[in-house]
């Protein structure tokens, strides 16, 4: 189960750092658009990304959201993704996300198929 102040962060409009593993073992680090449910954080990417790529050979991620209002208020996820789902409710989720975030459904062209990365907790730090 989530912490209630990662669940907070997540629920809210606030970004969060999505950090994979590349291939070489460096980190890769993408502001993104977060979500959750009761028991992982949800970040919507494509397939074609690198980011999807890095965490199909490595599940291992780390991330972090601010509270937007208050940058030193923050959470820590390390874990590891755990599911992915594409279709549509990969479609749904992103809209849901942009709605969130700007007020309307997601405009940028869809390059490829959507993914719903499920990212469940090993640790979680609050502050």
């Amino acid at each position: 189960m989530l912490h209630e102040q990662v669940r907070t962060l997540a629920e809210g409009a606030n970004f969060a750092a999505l950090t994979t593993l590349m291939p070489d073992g460096q980190p890769q680090t993408h502001i993104m658009w977060v979500g959750c449910d009761e028991d992982h954080i949800l970040i919507n990417t494509e397939v074609h990304r690198r980011k999807f790529k890095n965490v199909e050979a490595d599940p291992r991620v780390t991330v972090a959201i601010w509270d937007v209002d208050n940058a030193y208020s923050f959470v820590e996820i390390r874990g590891r993704v755990v599911e992915t789902i594409t279709g549509p409710a990969a479609l749904d989720s992103i809209n849901t996300l942009s709605r969130k975030y700007t007020g309307g459904d997601y405009k940028p062209e869809i390059q490829s198929e959507r993914v719903i990365l499920k990212i469940a907790p090993d640790r979680q730090v609050t502050r």
